[in-house]
């Protein structure tokens, strides 16, 4: 079996497990009946098959490997220039961390020894610790160092934002950095779990949109190129 198949068993056996805790909070509703009639049960079948679908990736939600490489090399050319704001990106395309996660950022949550970032989750998310090439992790504790309070960088969100229209290589959301992060770590190590790991996902259902875009893509390229 392959390891996708695998994957959309546990989708599906998930997908089974919530429809019938729906049922059966459906039937002990109603006091005056044991069965749901057959009309009301086709009725909630299909408001349940209009129901918005679970997110899905294009390629306008993350970077492609072009608009990667334009990003860094853009990075690069202006890091002695703007050394703080080029950092905040890196650390965003090298960790999958939100917007207001990357903020959150404290001096204490840098471990020099193992040259990892702690990143507090964020929206019901797991907290995580995520190793950095030991170069970036220089610059970023090298930088950190430098800062008078306690916070790596001290900005609000409006301004991150500023920041990312200024450097963004394309006309994309900030949030394309998690995705890109996510989808390149997939790609390289095709561990589900582990994505789950460092996204600070807490149900692996939001962490099997990266394996399906990956399975989907390239199944495609494999018909029809």
């Amino acid at each position: 079996m392959k390891s996708f198949d695998f994957l959309e068993l546990i989708y599906d056996a998930a997908k089974l497990n919530n429809y019938y805790l729906y049922i059966t909070t459906l039937n002990s509703s109603r006091h005056n009946s044991s069965l749901v009639r057959t009309s009301e049960a086709l009725n909630d079948l299909k408001s349940m098959a209009s129901a918005p679908s679970r997110y899905q990736l294009n390629k306008n939600k993350y970077l492609l490997v072009p608009e990667v490489d334009r990003l860094k090399k853009i990075l690069n050319d202006f890091q002695d220039q703007d050394p703080r704001n080029c950092l905040m990106l890196w650390v965003a395309l090298r960790t999958g961390a939100r917007a207001q996660e990357v903020l959150n950022i404290q001096k204490a949550d840098l471990n020099a020894y193992d040259e990892t970032v702690f990143i507090r989750g964020l929206k019901g998310s797991n907290d995580r610790e995520i190793p950095l090439h030991s170069d970036l992790f220089k610059r970023l504790h090298r930088f950190a160092e430098g800062q008078k309070g306690t916070s790596v960088f001290p900005i609000t969100y409006p301004r991150l934002y500023q920041i990312w229209e200024l450097y963004r290589p394309v006309p994309k959301k900030f949030h394309a950095l998690r995705h890109t992060f996510a989808i390149e770590l997939y790609q390289k190590t095709k561990d589900l779990r582990l994505v789950q790991v460092a996204l600070g996902h807490r149900n692996i259902t939001n962490t099997m949109v990266y394996a399906d875009y990956v399975y989907s893509q390239q199944e495609l390229r494999k018909l029809i190129l």
